[in-house]
């Protein structure tokens, strides 16, 4: 019986050392020290041995169990030395590779529509004009025709800074500076936003923005507003 415990032994070592995987040791676990291993197999017929024997024979047989724990339990940390590191080698990083920065942030989408306007109008022939959000009555009311008893006058309606100074209501302020100072041919869009005293609702608010055009030129008829805002609509 020593001599099958020996050779138990020797072939238990000698399939830990061609093990190569966690399921194969589990298999070799078994096939030796599992209820039905080959072990164990020999422990069960320890029974049939003489008292001299027995002993010995014992010792012997746990010796080996000890050592194939063992040696299962050394075998395993290999192969998981291994695993890690070759999943290391698919994974690692090159940290000398330059960062790629995160976006501190988006353009808003108000801003990214107006800048989408724009550029259809800008393709267009227009040029961008801005004007002075806080201007004076005369730009936003009398130069467009608005004399002082107009309704939109009312201050129910428009933010006065002072009598002659206010929070513009339209864009339009910006064509009346446009033709102060350029003689035609004359073709701008005036984009930005706008003022007016009203209460929020689904349908009102005191800021937003307005989109207004100007073109004056020589044969200028309502086919080229047409035109034009049907360029618009299909390129947005």
């Amino acid at each position: 019986m020593k001599e099958e415990l020996k050779a138990i032994r020797e072939a238990a070592e000698r399939e830990l050392r061609g093990a190569q995987d966690r399921r194969g040791l589990e298999e070799l676990r078994v096939r030796y020290l599992g209820k039905k291993g080959k072990l164990t197999a020999i422990l069960k017929r320890m029974g049939s041995l003489s008292a001299q024997e027995r002993p010995a024979v014992g010792k012997l047989a746990n010796e080996i169990r000890a050592n194939i724990e063992s040696e299962l339990a050394a075998r395993a940390q290999e192969l998981q030395k291994a695993e890690t590191a070759r999943r290391l080698e698919r994974e690692k990083i090159d940290v000398t590779l330059p960062g790629t920065r995160r976006e501190l942030g988006h353009r808003h989408p108000l801003s990214a529509e107006l800048r989408e306007i724009e550029g259809i109008f800008i393709g267009m022939g227009f040029r961008i004009v801005e004007g002075p959000e806080v201007e004076y009555d005369y730009y936003n009311f009398e130069a467009l025709n608005m004399p002082k008893d107009h309704p939109a006058r009312d201050t129910q309606d428009t933010f006065y800074i002072t009598d002659n100074i206010l929070l513009r209501t339209q864009t339009s302020p910006v064509q009346v500076r446009v033709m102060e100072k350029q003689k035609p041919p004359i073709r701008i869009i005036s984009p930005g936003r706008v003022y007016r005293s009203d209460e929020v609702d689904a349908t009102h608010s005191p800021v937003f923005h307005q989109i207004e055009g100007l073109v004056v030129d020589r044969g200028i008829t309502f086919s080229n507003l047409k035109s034009t805002l049907e360029t618009m609509i299909r390129r947005m």
